[in-house]
């Protein structure tokens, strides 16, 4: 087993954060109690993703996710976690506004699910936000290159910090650092990119499509597990595919049911008087 923080409670963003330099971040999403249980044991931290949108709800972004579905999933989380450090997603629209804004909603998210921290995407310009939230007690967990809450200017799902454009991610991971963040995510971006910018930051940097470089990966997990079958990301590796098996399942139960073999005998009850 890997190295993992030397608590004997929870894990802290504080704790995350000391992990720099000792040894790599384990981060997964969860959005239910299960699989939350499921996490536990071997994460570090266990990401509520506004994934759940795409991941859980079927939606065509992460765009359409609310403040209550984030909440939601949250509650069904903390339900299943006992030592992993939990960080929720603040959803798209709900502090981009400006600081105020930002906070009023992360405390909420905060107070009615118990989450140790929030994760906002961004770089310099949400700078002011992060100093704003952390200087009030709230953790927060940065999130810059490919940032899904910004798909549309962006133009997509595209790599980012290529060529010339390397210099803008690399200002803005400093930036959340500088402000405060105990941690920040790179998504989708270069290797060679991913490894500069951790060598760069005293916080530890978590990639997902960023290359071994960074001090720690995230993935989806129902990517991992072969759950979510949509599209699979280069950067995403099967570790198990319960899609498919799944699926095997649920026809190997149909036949049983038309034939007549399931229920067998000891699945059911024999009457007691008779």
């Amino acid at each position: 087993m890997s190295a993992q923080p030397k608590t004997k409670g929870r894990i802290t963003p504080q704790d995350v954060r000391a992990l720099k330099g000792a040894a790599p971040v384990v981060c997964l999403t969860a959005y239910t109690t299960p699989v939350a249980r499921l996490a536990d044991a071997d994460c570090d931290v266990v990401l509520v993703g506004d994934s759940l949108g795409m991941v859980l709800h079927g939606l065509p972004s992460t765009l359409g996710v609310t403040m209550e579905m984030m909440i939601l999933h949250g509650q069904a989380v903390a339900r299943g976690l006992s030592r992993a450090c939990m960080v929720v997603d603040m959803p798209f629209g709900s502090y981009e506004e400006g600081p105020q804004q930002a906070f009023r909603n992360a405390a909420r998210i905060m107070a009615e699910t118990g989450a140790q921290a929030v994760k906002l995407e961004g770089g310099l310009h949400m700078a002011e936000t992060v100093a704003f939230l952390v200087a009030r007690g709230i953790p927060v967990m940065g999130h810059v290159g490919l940032t899904p809450q910004a798909v549309n200017a962006l133009g997509g799902y595209k790599l980012q910090g290529k060529g010339a454009d390397a210099g803008r991610v690399l200002r803005d991971a400093e930036a959340l650092a500088e402000a405060g963040a105990f941690s920040v995510v790179l998504e989708k971006i270069p290797a060679a990119l991913g490894t500069r910018i951790s060598e760069r930051l005293p916080v530890p940097t978590i990639g997902i499509g960023a290359g071994v470089g960074c001090d720690g990966q995230v993935l989806v997990i129902d990517d991992l597990l072969g759950l979510f079958e949509d599209f699979r990301p280069k950067f995403v590796k099967r570790y198990a595919e319960f899609g498919r098996d799944g699926r095997a399942a649920v026809a190997a139960y149909a036949a049983e049911v038309r034939a007549r073999i399931f229920p067998a005998p000891e699945h059911g009850f024999a009457d007691p008087g008779a």
